[in-house]
């Protein structure tokens, strides 16, 4: 009987769009096998860890334990956790972000099985059992005698549209730009824009006074527009808050860009906004996952990174920033790059000459464009100037035809729902009962 299940993992998009609908398809899988199946959670560091990986971890229900990555290298180097967990004599660990290498050591150490979810690169195909793989473009990388291993799932990027319970409309909603007439005025309410200034420091610190600045361009072009913050699961308001601070964060005054102040909760509603120094006010969301109020949007402004695949899979037209104001921002590459880009006192030096190499070569950045290998989404790179930005999506919104091709496409790309449960189907084929 398999009673153990050890999932590694390491960040807070891995946590949260990877973990979470693997471990509801496990259970969900197995049926009443899974009520003696022990499902834990290891966390190994994470450059952009919050701290609060653990806690989120911890808090799906499906999650029976969770050890924090501070007390990793001590378990990879023991065997012991920082709690002594007991194990059983059978189980499979489960690769969902941090380092491939990792899974090998813990599957010896415990004498589990492993399963790795690889996106683009496999790695130890030789020692490891299973590969859960995005594509066949992973397998094609790997010698022919290996490739009994793997099985392609689909993208766990395409799940939030299963775990969200979220029902895409048939179509946008479609925004009225006018006022001049007052049955205009009054439909104007329900336009809505989100903002993902993102959730790691240095994208916070250039995205959120560029999203506040855009909402003020916006706001007098287009006074009834609602403005929403989905906040990450990992963040505190008053964090997001301090990158609004022009005290706190010098690049607002660096840049003339927009300061803010939280207020927290408004007395009249219960709800959170950020209120710029000009009066624009922007709500934040805490619940999680916010796919409900996101598929209220007519259109999105999001930093690089997870949210554009789930912007894509919600078919959400959106608006792709990389402002290279502060070049060093970008730090998350995979390999060499990225363990160059994190290194104490030179990182940041690398961080600029990798990240202006990748910029030169003018690759796409955003999930929807990568999956159709071409922009479908604006992908606005360089010294952005929020006007300027603002104007564009004031365009937008004045011809909705185009939000609704924008969507056409991301419908006719994005990847299909089931990689969690194709997953959850290997781990039940490789169960011995």
């Amino acid at each position: 009987m398999l009673n153990d299940i050890v999932i590694l993992s390491n960040g807070p998009g891995e946590v949260t769009t990877w973990v979470r609908p693997v471990v509801k398809a496990l259970r969900r899988e197995l049926g009443e096998e899974s009520q003696q199946m022990r499902i834990s959670v290891i966390l190994s560091p994470c450059p952009h860890s919050t701290g609060k990986e653990a806690a989120i971890a911890l808090s799906y229900p499906e999650v029976d334990r969770v050890q924090d990555a501070k007390y990793f290298n001590q378990f990879l180097f023991s065997g012991k956790t920082q709690d002594n967990w007991d194990w059983q004599d059978q189980g499979i660990v489960i690769f969902l972000g941090g380092d491939q290498f990792f899974t090998l050591l813990v599957g010896e150490r415990l004498g589990y099985q492993t399963v790795v979810y690889a996106e683009w690169d496999a790695r130890w195909y030789r020692w490891l059992d299973h590969f859960a793989v995005m594509n066949s473009e992973a397998i094609a990388k790997v010698p022919q005698q290996y490739h009994h291993k793997f099985t392609v799932v689909g993208d766990l990027m395409a799940e939030v549209i299963e775990e969200g319970k979220a029902k895409i409309p048939q179509s946008p909603n479609p925004p009225i730009p006018h006022a001049s007439a007052s049955e205009d005025k009054e439909a104007q309410g329900n336009v809505t824009v989100g903002l993902l200034p993102g959730s790691k420091s240095a994208k916070l610190m250039q995205g959120v006074p560029l999203c506040l600045a855009i909402a003020d361009y916006l706001r007098d072009l287009q006074p009834k527009i609602k403005f929403i913050i989905p906040v990450a699961p990992t963040l505190e308001l008053d964090t997001l808050a301090n990158y609004a601070d022009s005290d706190q964060n010098s690049l607002i005054k660096e840049l003339g860009w927009s300061s803010g102040k939280l207020v927290s909760p408004r007395a009249e509603d219960g709800s959170s906004y950020l209120i710029t120094s000009v009066g624009t006010q922007i709500e934040l969301l805490t619940e999680f996952p916010a796919y409900n109020h996101l598929l209220k949007c007519q259109l999105c402004v999001t930093t690089v990174g997870a949210n554009t695949a789930e912007l894509g899979s919600l078919a959400i037209p959106m608006i792709v920033l990389l402002p290279t104001q502060q070049l060093d921002a970008m730090r998350s590459w995979d390999g060499l790059p990225g363990i160059l880009a994190n290194l104490p006192l030179l990182g940041s030096s690398f961080a600029k000459l990798i990240n202006w190499l990748v910029l030169r070569k003018k690759r796409l950045f955003a999930w929807p464009n990568i999956w159709a290998q071409e922009e479908i989404v604006p992908e606005l790179v360089g010294n952005l100037d929020p006007q300027e930005i603002a104007e564009r999506i004031f365009n937008y919104l004045e011809h909705p035809q185009q939000l609704a091709q924008i969507r056409d496409r991301l419908i006719a790309v994005r990847g299909n729902p089931g990689a969690s449960q194709k997953i959850a189907q290997i781990v039940k084929s490789l169960a011995k009962y």
